[in-house]
Parts: C-alpha cells; structure tokens; sequence
C-alpha cells in the first residue's frame, strides 16, 4: 500500500476544486441559501496564524456539510486591508502601503488555499480597491445627509507612539489596543458619527438574533442604558443652569453639593466669577494628562477644587450649595455632572468626609417628582471617524470658507487616495495628506469658490461596516448591492468572530446596516439586524497557556504545520483541541494524535476487504452520523472527531466484516473536516463524482435507539445512585422503578417529597 503523503494529495485536490466551480454560490437558486461568514482579516506581513485557522476551519466544516445537505452555500472572504496594522506594517519594512498590502493579500490567499477551504474567490474584496470604497463614501455621504455626520473639536483619545486619535472602543484599560502605549487626552477636531441615534435600538433588536449570552451582555453594557431624571440646579447671581442626570431623583433633598467634571462648559463661561481661579486652572491643565481610565481608577484618593465664589441652588430645599470639579467625573457620561448625596453613595460621603461638606442623614423622599424631569441617558459615545493617517479611505468632504463643510458630489466618487512619498504620521498631528497642495485645495462643489479636502482618513472600522453586504454582489458599478440579491441572501445565517469585535466590529456593523435600513439601501423586508446568529471561538495560546507573541518567539505558523504534518491533520487538531469557545493552548502532542488518526484512516480504508455483505457496524455507524451531525451543528467539533476516532478505532478491530458502505458512511461524515483525506479515498476505492457534492448520510432511527441507559439518582441535588434501565420509560416508569430501589428507598425514609426532576434518558432529582 502506498504511504500516506498528505502534501501530494492536498496540492492535487486543491487543484481540482480551486479551479472548478465547486464552491461557487449560486444567486436566486431554487435551493435554500446559506450564508456563512467569518470575519474578514486584515493581511499583515506575518500571514495567517493559528487563531484564524480555528474559525474559518469552523465555519468551513459548516458551509460543507451544508452543502452536502442541499443548500445553496454562500461562503465569501475578502480582506480589510486599510487601516493602521497594515500601514504599520509598510511604515517598518520601508515599502509603500499599497505594495506590501498587495503582497500580504496574496500570501494570505495561498495559505487559506492550502488549508482547503470553500471560499467563493468569484465574490473576493478588498477594501482598498477604489471601486469598493466608493460605496464606503458613498455611506459617510448619507450619514452626512441625515445630519449622522458632524464635525467637532474635542479632546480624544491620543496614541502618542501610533500618533493617531482613537475612538473609545479602541482604547483597552487606558491603552492602544494596537501597540500598548497609555493613550493621552488631546483637542483635536473630529469628525464623529451619531451612533447614539441608534442607541436604544442596539439594545431593543438584540432579542430577535441568537447571539450568546455573554455577547448581548457586553454590548448592553457598553451602550450603557440607564432610565432616571434630568433635574436643573440654577447658579446664584448668574442667568445659567447646570443639568444633572441621575438614577435616583428622590434622593434631591439629600443633594448638599455638586461635582462637575473639569472639562464642563460652564466653568469657563463663570470663570470670571471663580475666586480662586488659577488653583482651578492648574486643576484642569493636570486632568488633561490623565487618561480615563487613570481618572477612573484613583478612587480611593479623591481629588478635587471648589468653584469658590460660585453657588447653586438645590431646586427642592431652596439652599446654596457647593460646586466642586473633579476629575473622577468624566464629562462623556450623563451631562458631566453628579448631584452629590453623600448619606446615599459612598464615593459622595469619601468626597464629602475630605473636603468638610455637610451629610444630611434624615431627608424627605416625598415630593421630588416636582423637580425630575424623565429621561434616559447611555454610557455610549458617539463613534470618533477621523484618523490622522495616510492609509486609509478619503473622508469625501471639502471645506469652504464661505459654505463650511460641503459633501463631494456623489457623482464624484470615488475620492481616490493619491500617492504620496512619505505616508508615515507626523509629529503635527496633521494627516501625511495635509501637504499635498495639488490634491488638497479644490473648487467647492457648491459656490465654485477656494476650498479644501479633508485630510483625514477613515478608521480601521469603515470598511469592515458593510462588507457583508458587497459579497452579494461584489463587482456592482451603480449601487453597493443589488436589491434582489440582497434579498436573497441576506440576513447572514451565521456569522463567528472573535469576542474582541463584540463593541467594535459586531457594534458598528449593526449600526450601519439599520441606518442602510433606514434609507432604503437595504430592502425592508430584511428587518432591522444583518446576522440571524453569531458565534464566537476562544483564541488559541501558545504553548503551555501563555498568549502567542512575536517576542517570545512562540507564534505557531501553520504553514509550517501543514508542511510537517499536512492541511487535514492542522484542520482536525484545532477542532480537536477543546470546546470551540474556549480558550485552548497550543500542544505539540496533539497535532501528532490528530496525524496519527488521519494515518488510521488511510490505512483502514484501503485495507478493508469488501467482498461479504455485514451489518455489524450498521447500529455504531448510524449512531456516530447522529452524533457527528448534530455535534457540527452545535459547534461541539472536539466530540465529533472523537466519535469519528472511536469508530476508526472499531473498524480497525471489524476490519476483515468491514463492507464497502462502511466506508462510504465514514468518508461522508469525515468530509467536512479532513476533505483532501476524503476525497482521495473516495476516488481510490472507487465511488463515483466528488465526495464535496455526494448527499449528508441520513441514519436509520430504528438502529440508533438505545436498549438500555444508566441513569443519574440524585436525591436534593446530590446523586446518591444510578440504575441501568430500558431507554425511553416515562416518567412515571421510572419513579415507580427508583423509589422502589432498597438504596433510594432507605434514603428517603418517611420524608415528604416536595417534586421530582425528570429528564428522560439521564437523570431523575428527588426533592425532599
């Protein structure tokens, strides 16, 4: 028999399907669509790692088993190739952005091929390419329409290594979520889009999609909803309010001073009147320096400076009150005010205790509907749109000193990005863009006067906010997607990700579409959310749990995986290697079991001897076509390849009564995970087509019922015993047989039994 030789069988099958149609999806086909999506990468100069594998491997498994059931199968790939990483990458090797991302998105093609997956390259993008950024334009040109876009100068999230602002979502425990450096504050305009509008809506349609748990949590709390009441506290001898927002209106009485947060706009429109002004001045300057999240954290050393000579009035006793700033108050939540109860809340009796300020225990909670105005406020901020960076979309916007900001005529898309000899960031803080005089001053579009081009680009994000829709008609001219196949294939079915993209990706994606969804550009009919379900897979770590790093020189390639040990065997170990949603570090030990189980498989399909008919297999191979289907369904992958290996493992032992449609149920049920394996088999022993298109094996329920099962006793809780018994008794079957058992009989003993918990096949719960 011929050895096992993975890299000659692979290259050879990878041929026949990359340069057929296999994996083509079909638009308005008669059979039911399936639309899987991973998310796209973005093409770094290190190529793939182990982490992507573990999802596109995932959803691949998927798409193929879907195919085989009938489904019109709709798997895309592209590349989110703007943005820092890969301008990062440019900037440190020297080359052009444009060139090296060419040369990455190639490499990133050539490694996903060699792992054998179903991608359709017919409907491959690339957020680069001009005639996708067009309709990239073409969406911040509505945004801006509909008064969602606007620019405004405030202080942002600074990265002082990667000189470029960041939006919230990007700043991870006060740091670049990039290159790790603390972030600064710094004033700057920005360009910034009203996420918030939607705010209420992310929350609400979070209940039609099937998103774990812990996702609809995150993105909950992220946005950050809280109901309660906006009450106005009038400053004394001045003809100005300062509005507080808090949770707890009837705690008013109790208010004995007000905090503000030291960027509040009232402060400089009283500063005249502030004694002691250039003590609050230091105040503010020294706030400036610190991130959020440093002023978040030194809770327990309050700071703090009083606006002396400036009181207000507390709306429900009539009495003048403090004013203190502080920088623990961040001026992005509620109206970056506090009213201070420090008889209620903690951190307003610590702030309280320091500085002197009156505690009043005893108060009236009666009446303070006359002072609270209902309202409800987010934790959200409205998304920061501008980068200060070369590589990235063009925000297609002029300005004019006579009209303001004007949008380029849509007529006029794309604004293509120029070329330019020096793209690094400056120390300006100015986009490389800024110097480009022949590209920058233009007409404007609307007085025909002097005007100019935005310099800054779009974020990492913008690209990445729609893709989903462009695979449905990725070589379109006239709109971003064609309405019919919209409707065909959209919503996505299924979508995985990373858990990382819960407030970035998955937020902003969700947003764009319901605005699409409000203008028209996505049909109606489609409600209000792109993905029915979403998924997300634990990273994998390195070896001995440590997170993979180019600096500790533990970064596993998987080329050269598939080079030692081939593609199905990389593919079968990273869904072998634990639950798919959990973190999972990477063992030497096991990619060899996972060859070893691929070598089994060669070994005992081509030694099987076909010549008699047999049925002893027939109930442990229907049962495993069970398990392995509904397994892939579940994304339960590390028990389906170990149903496989144990059936492997019995054919080994059976293989003299092993018969031909053993074999041919196997290779099935194998295909979406070791497909190069598959199909070589396949041809070898002498079936029919490709077995990427044969039919998913149905198994035969009369064979998979079970004679008998152990069941789990439990009395309270606790199990106290397990009794084998036939399969399937009802539940009344069964308590008769249980407390009959001498064991759960003395147990019990004369106690009432309060219910008992039954569930059919494994358990019964007595409880007393």
């Amino acid at each position: 028999m011929v050895k096992y030789n993975p890299q000659k069988i692979e290259k050879k099958w990878q041929g026949k399907w990359y340069n057929s149609n296999i994996f083509k999806a079909q638009d308005f086909s008669k059979k039911k669509k399936f639309y899987a999506l991973v998310e796209f990468p973005y093409p770094s100069g290190d190529g793939l790692h182990v982490g992507h594998c573990r999802s596109y491997t995932a959803l691949d498994i998927i798409s193929r088993k879907k195919r085989m059931e009938g489904f019109n199968v709709l798997y895309p790939m592209g590349w989110d190739a703007f943005g820092l990483p890969a301008e990062n990458y440019a900037i440190k090797m020297g080359i052009q952005p444009s060139i090296t991302t060419k040369k990455n998105t190639a490499n990133y093609k050539k490694q996903m091929q060699r792992l054998g997956y179903s991608f359709d390259w017919n409907r491959e993008i690339n957020t680069t390419d001009p005639k996708y950024y067009q309709w990239t334009q073409w969406i911040f040109l509505k945004l801006f329409e509909k008064g969602l876009a606007y620019k405004e100068k405030m202080a942002i999230n600074w990265c002082p290594k990667d000189k470029i602002g960041l939006a919230n979502e990007e700043v991870i425990a006060g740091k670049c979520e990039r290159c790790g450096i603390q972030v600064q504050k710094k004033e700057k305009e920005q360009w910034l889009i009203k996420i918030t509008k939607y705010a209420d809506r992310l929350i609400k349609d979070l209940d039609s999609v099937d998103y774990p748990e812990r996702v609809k949590i995150q993105q909950k709390e992220w946005i950050g909803k809280s109901e309660g009441a906006e009450i106005e506290f009038i400053l004394n001898n001045f003809k100005k309010t300062i509005k507080v927002f808090t949770t707890r209106p009837d705690t008013i009485f109790g208010c004995t001073f007000l905090v503000l947060a030291p960027e509040h706009s009232i402060i400089e429109k009283v500063k005249n009147s502030i004694l002691n002004w250039q003590e609050v001045e230091q105040y503010i300057i020294k706030t400036k320096d610190k991130s959020d999240l440093q002023r978040q954290e030194n809770q327990n050393d309050k700071t703090g400076v009083e606006l002396k000579g400036v009181k207000a009035v507390n709306p429900a006793d009539k009495k003048e009150i403090p004013i203190f700033i502080a920088d623990y108050i961040m001026i992005n939540y509620g109206t970056g005010a506090i009213m201070a109860v420090p008889a209620d809340d903690k951190r307003d009796e610590e702030f309280a205790k320091k500085f002197n300020l009156p505690i009043v225990r005893d108060y009236q909670r009666a009446g303070f509907e006359d002072f609270g105005k209902k309202t409800v406020q987010y934790k959200l901020r409205d998304w920061i749109f501008s980068r200060q960076h070369y590589w990235g979309e063009p925000i297609p916007m002029v300005f004019c000193q006579v009209c303001n900001w004007v949008p380029v005529p849509e007529k006029d898309l794309p604004v293509q990005l120029p070329k330019v000899k020096k793209y690094q960031p400056t120390d300006t803080g100015e986009s490389p863009l800024a110097v480009m005089e022949k590209w920058v001053n233009v007409k404007c579009p609307n007085c025909g006067g002097v005007a100019q081009r935005e310099t800054d680009t779009m974020p990492n994000w913008a690209g990445s906010n729609w893709y989903f829709l462009r695979y449905t008609d990725p070589k379109n001219s006239k709109k971003l997607s064609d309405e019919k196949k919209l409707q065909y294939w959209m919503p996505v079915d299924w979508y995985n990700g990373g858990m990382e993209h819960t407030t970035l990706h998955l937020l902003y994606s969700r947003f764009i579409f319901k605005f699409l969804y409000d203008i028209g550009a996505v049909p109606k009919s489609l409600g209000f959310e792109p993905y029915k379900k979403r998924t997300s897979h634990g990273i994998v770590l390195g070896q001995g749990g440590v997170k993979m790093s180019k600096s500790l020189g533990n970064v596993v390639n998987p080329d050269n995986v598939i080079k030692q040990y081939g593609a199905d065997t990389l593919r079968v170990y990273e869904m072998f290697m634990g639950p798919f949603e959990q973190m999972i570090p990477w063992d030497e030990k096991g990619i060899i079991g996972a060859r070893r189980f691929i070598e089994k498989v060669y070994t005992v399909c081509l030694k099987g001897d076909f010549s008699k008919p047999n049925s002893t297999l027939d109930i442990q191979i229907n049962k495993t076509i069970k398990k392995v289907g509904e397994d892939i369904e579940l994304m339960k992958f590390n028990t389906a390849i170990s149903s496989l290996m144990i059936l492997v493992n019995s054919f080994f032992e059976e293989k003299e009564l092993l018969t031909k449609e053993n074999i041919k149920s196997l290779l099935l049920i194998l295909s979406p995970f070791a497909p190069h394996l598959a199909e070589e088999l396949w041809e070898r022993i002498g079936f029919k087509g490709l077995c990427s298109n044969q039919k998913w094996p149905q198994y035969n329920t009369t064979l998979i019922k079970e004679e008998k099962v152990l069941l789990i006793v439990q009395i309270n809780g606790k199990v106290r015993d397990k009794v084998e018994i036939m399969a399937d008794k009802n539940q009344k079957e069964v308590e008769e047989i249980i407390l009959q058992t001498p064991k759960i009989k003395n147990l019990i003993g004369s106690i009432s039994i309060k219910k008992i918990i039954f569930v059919p096949n494994k358990l019964i719960n007595v409880v007393l």
